[in-house]
Formats: C-alpha cells, structure tokens, sequence
C-alpha cells in the first residue's frame, strides 16, 4: 500500500506544539517532512525523559521527521531556507505574526520565490489586530476563550489549568484542513496560497458549548463520574436523566413516596444516594455494573490515567501505541497515526531526529548541492550538534 502523501515536501519552521503536530501528521501520511530548527534546537528538545539526547515531547511530536538545523538570522542561513522554499509544496511556521517579515520569510516574498507554495501559519491571535504581538501558549487560549472559566463552574472549583494543549492540537487540526484544502485547490489552478490560523478562532468554533455562552443559556453538568461496584466510571448524560431510566427500568426508589413535601434539594440528595446504592451495592461487581448500564443504553467509560490506556481493548487491537527506533539502539512507545484507510497506508515513519542530522543529506536530496556547495555554508551557520 502507498502513502497518500507520498512525494509531498514540507518544510517545518514551527516549534513546540501547535506546528510540529501538524508537521508530525502529514509525516505519519508520506509527505517527507523536514524541520528546520536554530542551533540551539526546538525548546522541547528539553521536555521530559531524554533517550539518546532526545525528549519525550520532543520525540511524539516530530518522530518521523528529517532535521536540518539552521541560523536564520545568518545571511547564508537565510539563502539556505529560500532555497529550500524553492523546492517545497508546504511550509509551516508559527512565529507571532510578524516574525516571518522580520526575517525576510513572509508568505509574498516567498510567493514569488515558489508561486505553488502553501505556508500554513498559526498564531495565538491571528494577524492585524491588538492581540497579535501577545505571546501565547495553550493555557492562555484556554483562559482567554472561556474553557478554564467554564471547567471551574462545572466543578465548583478554583480556577486553574486543563490538563492537555487542546488550543494547540485544536490549532493543528485545523490548518491541516486548511491547508489539504489548499493543496486541492492547487491542483485545479496552478497558484499556491497562505493559509492562516488563529489558536483563538481554532478554539471557539470548536468548543461545542459556545452557543450557551452566545445565547445568555447558563450550561449545567451534563456528565458525571460515578462511583460504582466496577471502579470510578464516567456515565453519559444528565443525572436526571439517568434516575429516569433507573426507575423506570429497575424500579429504584428515592423513599420519599409518602414525603409530599420533599423539597427538590431533598429529592435530588435522596436520588443521587439511591443511585449510588443502585451501582454500589445491588449490582455487587464490574459484570453487573456494565450489564445493567448496557441494558439502559448508557454510554460509559472507565476512568483511567493516561499510562493505563493501552489496557483499552480499542487500543490493543488498533495499535494505537506504536513501537519506533528510539535513536538508542532500542525501542520508544508513541502514539501511532490515527487514519486507517483500506487502501491507503499511515504510520509512524521512525524515532525523532538528532539536531541538524539530515543537513548534508537534505541539501543534496532536494536541492543538489555539491559537497563544495554545502561546505561554503556549512561552517558558518549548520550545527550537527548532538544533544
């Protein structure tokens, strides 16, 4: 089987997250992918666990990739990248918005080195406005466009962190569609183009509760974890809900039959306690608990820590961690490429790389330079730094 974007060349500027997630999933479907990082390397090279001198991090979010490490504020460094643009059909970055003119690399200048270039460009902002010059990272998109705010009322909590980038990956996903939208496009006429992403706008046309906040409609809980005779599961749907299909189905009672006057506050504490000895002690294991959910067509899942998620039998059975080169002789835990196809082929294509390992190579593969050529450059500003 063939990858779909085999023969695709992507040249990745980006750092941390938001970019290389977008660069390692065009990777896991063929493109040939390579990250173009400072000589001092991408900041998450420092990220977590390091095997072989490479991050955890670092490791998931560009395994996969080809490396050349360049200074783009060196003369030769920049003639390097132009040169590179030449041969790209994708460049992806994500600098605050004004970075990329600063450094002679905005998406015109480059237009008219490569006319058929796609440059995919996120930012926490956007362009053109007050808010572009802010740094951003996922925490402050998250605080920004209502998510902290709207866990903490759900929970009755302090304010306070989510614990996974969803500004970020959000950001990525959608300028990957972006920019397969305008590889298409492409192909009918010929003309590249500049595709250009927001974390912020990313986040609020993903937040699936935004038209509460729009419409002035206060959002209340809508699930719920329960303790249960099968461990802590999270059950879909309102509590009310599910008292309906307890009584309904199994007859559970709140006791308060003959309390006319139960206030609501009592009816939903008495509730709430019969469901609780419903899960806990009439259904006496995991079998029953899942049984009698099933029966009533509740959604359930247990719930887990991250490390405990290759026990999933979902996970096992499509190979969702996959095993790579772990650039140390042995063999690193991912997670694999999401796409299944029945004709086509996605992956992980291999460990993540040293910092400028693929210099030489990369230059004679898409550019065909000599080794005099690459020798001219290579002194002044390439680094094969290990780290």
């Amino acid at each position: 089987m063939s990858y779909p974007l085999a023969g695709l060349k992507v040249l990745d500027l980006s750092r941390v997250l938001a970019g290389p997630f977008a660069g390692r999933m065009l990777s896991d479907l063929g493109a040939d992918v390579v990250k173009l990082e400072p000589p001092e390397g991408d900041v998450t090279r420092h990220w977590g666990v390091k095997r072989s001198g490479i991050s955890g991090y670092y490791h998931q979010q560009n395994a996969g990739k080809r490396n050349i490490a360049v200074d783009l504020r060196h003369p030769k460094g920049l003639l390097v990248a132009k040169s590179l643009v030449a041969e790209a059909d994708v460049l992806i970055e994500n600098f605050r918005p004004d970075v990329m003119q600063r450094l002679g690399l905005d998406y015109d200048t480059l237009a008219d080195i490569n006319p058929r270039l796609i440059m995919l460009s996120i930012s926490g902002f956007g362009a053109n406005n007050a808010d572009s010059r802010r740094a951003a990272y996922a925490p402050i998109i998250h605080a920004e466009t209502g998510l902290i705010a709207r866990h903490a009322e759900l929970t009755g909590a302090f304010p306070a962190e989510l614990p996974l980038s969803v500004a970020d990956t959000n950001a990525s996903m959608h300028g990957l569609v972006g920019l397969l939208a305008a590889l298409y496009a492409r192909e009918q006429s010929g003309r590249g183009d500049h595709v250009e992403i927001s974390m912020v706008d990313a986040t609020v046309v993903t937040n699936d509760g935004m038209h509460y906040a729009l419409e002035g409609v206060k959002m209340g809980v809508t699930n719920e974890v329960h303790e249960t005779a099968g461990g802590l599961l999270m059950l879909a749907g309102e509590f009310r809900y599910i008292w309906k299909l307890l009584s309904t189905i199994y007859n559970v009672s709140d006791g308060l039959e003959e309390a006319q006057n139960a206030s609501l506050e009592e009816k939903i504490k008495a509730r709430r306690a019969a469901s609780k000895q419903f899960f806990t002690e009439t259904c006496s294991n995991r079998e029953e608990v899942i049984k009698a959910l099933d029966r009533m067509n509740i959604a359930w899942g247990d719930v887990r820590s991250a490390s405990d998620v290759q026990g999933l039998a979902s996970v096992a059975a499509r190979n969702s961690i996959a095993e790579v080169d772990d650039r140390a002789g042995g063999k690193r835990l991912i997670p694999s490429s999401p796409y299944r196809y029945k004709h086509l082929e996605s992956q992980v294509r291999g460990g993540a790389p040293h910092l400028g390992e693929h210099n030489e190579e990369v230059l004679k593969q898409w550019l065909g330079w000599s080794p005099e050529q690459i020798s001219n450059v290579e002194s002044a500003f390439l680094t094969t730094t290990r780290e």
